[in-house]
């Protein structure tokens, strides 16, 4: 049996996995601010247990060479050796993960993903992620950084006849594909275009309901989202592209970014390839449970 956690910003989420079977034990508040404390809210869950090891979805990224995460809204816990650290407090092997990737690795193992060898999942919510799974396990580049293609100087300023400025990122870097295709970005995109200031959900359901200022919104959207794309898409060769985040919440918006796609990869298929992620429901902890299968047997 492996215990099993998704580590948020408000809330740490727990259960345990045998078997592909997945046990809901509860949820408790997130010490963000007290170490000691966040240690002992994820022993509590270990007590009266026997667990042969700990896995761990969390909202950062843990540095191979180092084992240091680098997470912003758990600031007691960024810099630390984290898995060596719990192991040591709790005496059991621990995994920790990147939310994305093991949102990817549930897609792969449980989703849309399935009978798939090559999975990149993303993102489209209040940041544009990913993670990218071969044949089962995540890829992991150097500094823990693999499929975080929302962030790099690529957005395209000159769309539909306007000049669009190039957004700062919370990167550091100006110009990423997070800082203006996400939920966020949509709304910044919309107030470019139109001096408009509207909530991700409004702009688009006017869409869904025709309204022509918030079919351009999207079109522009798609039109600095889709080249991006297609070129990872030719560069990995996934098959599959599940979508999860807020945005993913409207299908239509799905198709028509992976109609766009499908018009510029290499591989000609009438079959979609991007398509809203089939695990609504817990994703980091579905993930984590599948990457420990394959690392703790």
């Amino acid at each position: 049996m492996i215990l099993c956690f998704d580590i948020g910003g408000s809330r740490i989420k727990a259960a345990t996995a045998s078997g592909g079977s997945l046990t809901r034990l509860g949820d408790s508040p997130t010490p963000t601010q007290d170490f000691a404390a966040l240690t002992a809210a994820i022993a509590g869950f270990v007590e009266g247990r026997a667990p042969k090891a700990v896995a761990i979805s969390i909202c950062g990224v843990v540095d191979p060479e180092t084992d240091r995460l680098r997470v912003a809204n758990i600031p007691c816990a960024d810099g630390r050796r984290l898995g060596p650290e719990l192991q040591a407090a709790l005496g059991l092997p621990v995994l920790i993960l990147n939310d994305a990737d093991c949102f990817a690795l549930a897609e792969a193992a449980q989703g849309a993903g399935q009978g798939h060898r090559t999975v990149f999942g993303i993102i489209l919510g209040t940041g544009v992620g990913g993670g990218l799974v071969i044949d089962g396990r995540p890829l992991q580049g150097p500094g823990g950084y693999a499929g975080e293609w929302g962030h790099g100087p690529v957005a395209r300023t000159q769309v539909d006849g306007v000049t669009l400025p190039e957004f700062p990122c919370g990167c550091g870097l100006t110009g990423c594909l997070d800082a203006i295709c996400s939920a966020r970005g949509i709304e910044r995109l919309h107030l470019v275009l139109h001096g408009a200031g509207e909530r991700s959900e409004t702009i688009l359901a006017d869409w869904l309901a025709g309204d022509p200022l918030s079919d351009r919104t999207v079109r522009v959207w798609r039109a600095i989202l889709a080249p991006p794309l297609a070129m990872i898409l030719n560069t990995v060769g996934a098959s599959i592209v599940p979508v999860g985040g807020g945005l993913s919440n409207v299908p239509a918006l799905i198709a028509t970014l992976d109609e766009a796609v499908r018009s510029m990869i290499l591989r000609r298929t009438d079959g979609p390839i991007i398509v809203p992620a089939l695990c609504r429901i817990e994703p980091g902890l579905i993930g984590a449970a599948a990457a420990a299968e394959v690392v703790f047997g």
